[in-house]
């Protein structure tokens, strides 16, 4: 899969992630399909390295789901980093 493809993907990806994962994570979409790309590359990283899957061509269901899964873990460290935490009384 060609760099386009894969950013294309990665777009996709961290919208479906998104309305899977609503909430405020914040940053609004254009983060969030960033950092979908972001998730894209590491669940495919991960599926490598882990399970030692490639993440297959574009129509692939196997690599939609490597990089969904990867974009909503990436969606949950984000939105767990940029959390107000106000601990104040």
């Amino acid at each position: 899969m060609g760099f386009f493809g894969f950013l294309l993907l990665g777009l996709l990806a961290g919208a479906i992630a998104k309305l899977i994962l609503p909430g405020a994570q914040g940053g609004g979409w254009f983060v969030t399909l960033l950092l979908g790309v972001v998730g894209a590359l590491l669940g495919g990283w991960l599926a490598g390295l882990i399970f030692g899957v490639d993440m297959g061509g574009f129509f692939d269901l196997r690599t939609w789901v490597i990089a969904i899964l990867g974009s909503i873990i990436v969606l949950l460290i984000y939105g767990l980093a940029t959390r107000n935490r106000n601990t104040s009384t």
